[in-house]
């Protein structure tokens, strides 16, 4: 298993900066994914590992080996592309065997490695149909596939689920989560949705404009955001935001007026804040006010039935808005006032530049 460490990585365009000094480590067999929104540089960074982007300064080490001018076939990386990028006139076995074929591979050690990949990704009916007689989710296998047959060091994945409808991408973060335990093999996805990052990352880097918001595990990232960027990003349906202001500080906790209740907080700030900012994830709060911490009545502007569970949208006394996310089928309709209650212990909060303030006792 290999471990990637980028060094204070640089990307400028002209006098445009793209990339501005990430510094971070992947170690050996972890799985590790970018995310954020479109144009913060998660597929530029993803290209420059690959070396098919220059870097205009800093390092790039596998295995502690500097590789900023090593060719890119030479790096031990297979990538794996938003687009299948078949040979359309190959079969799935010759697409398969291409790469190998092209480095003189030997003719035997080529048919073991192709059935091998092939029955890893179970594709080994397909190994014969060329790439129009294939699904979406099969063509993406075969991509796959010809990255699992050149061994790699390091696995990259450029959003290669973009193109698949609903329910093959949820087939296929399974497939990709499992080919990972599988194979062992360090692993890098980039990703705009949260959804992927969250189900299939050991370790998440959260990016926006070039810089690191925050990076750590799935859950370490939702429960302990760094701000209210990665607040929002992580999680869905996203975090809400309030505005509120502060009561009083005491040793033990905070007194906020939000919406014109009054709520006491387990909260130390740090130092008295001009504007700050509540974040509530929606299914953090409670529908009704018998439990937990209440929070006033919700004018409730429309509801989502999703079956297992239902999203909640309303407004507050003052008119900000709320989302719920609320287990099993619901009985409210848009138009109802609802009471609503907070979990005290889970809530967060940010200040105007929205940094994260608090410490929680």
């Amino acid at each position: 298993m290999t471990k990637l460490v980028l060094n204070n990585v640089c990307k400028r365009f002209d006098t445009t900066d793209i990339i501005h000094g990430i510094s971070f480590d992947v170690n050996p067999g972890e799985f590790v994914v970018f995310v954020g929104p479109s144009g913060c540089g998660k597929s530029t960074l993803l290209r420059m590992i690959a070396g098919l982007e220059t870097l205009s300064s800093g390092d790039i080490l596998i295995d502690d080996q500097i590789i900023n001018n090593v060719p890119p076939a030479k790096r031990g990386i297979a990538m794996v592309f938003q687009s299948y990028a078949l040979y359309p006139h190959m079969s799935v076995y010759e697409n398969l065997a291409f790469g190998l074929r092209t480095i003189g591979t030997p003719k035997a050690e080529i048919m073991t490695k192709v059935e091998k990949a092939a029955k890893i990704l179970q594709i080994e009916p397909l190994l014969k149909r060329k790439p129009k007689q294939l699904s979406g989710g099969q063509r993406q296998r075969v991509a796959i596939g010809r990255a699992i047959v050149r061994d790699p060091r390091i696995f990259l994945f450029d959003e290669p689920l973009s193109n698949l409808d609903a329910e093959l991408r949820v087939q296929m973060r399974v497939e990709i989560a499992a080919l990972h335990k599988e194979l062992g093999t360090t692993m890098i996805y980039v990703t705009h949705d949260q959804v992927e990052a969250m189900t299939l990352a050991d370790k998440i880097v959260v990016l926006r404009a070039g810089i690191v918001e925050q990076i750590g595990s799935p859950l370490h990232l939702y429960n302990h955001p760094i701000n209210k960027f990665v607040a929002g990003f992580i999680g869905s349906p996203k975090m809400n935001f309030l505005n509120a202001n502060i009561q009083q500080t005491t040793d033990e906790h905070t007194s906020f007026n939000l919406a014109g209740t009054n709520i006491n907080l387990p909260i130390l700030m740090e130092k008295q804040q001009d504007k700050i900012m509540i974040g509530i994830r929606p299914e953090h709060i409670i529908c009704g006010d018998s439990a937990g911490l209440p929070l006033g009545k919700m004018r409730v502007t429309h509801i989502e039935q999703l079956g297992g569970n239902a999203f909640v949208y309303g407004k507050l006394n003052d008119g900000q808005a709320l989302t719920l996310s609320l287990e099993g089928q619901q009985t409210i309709i848009a138009g109802q006032d609802i009471s609503i209650s907070i979990n005290p212990n889970l809530c967060h909060v940010f200040n105007e530049d929205g940094v994260s303030v608090i410490n929680k006792t």
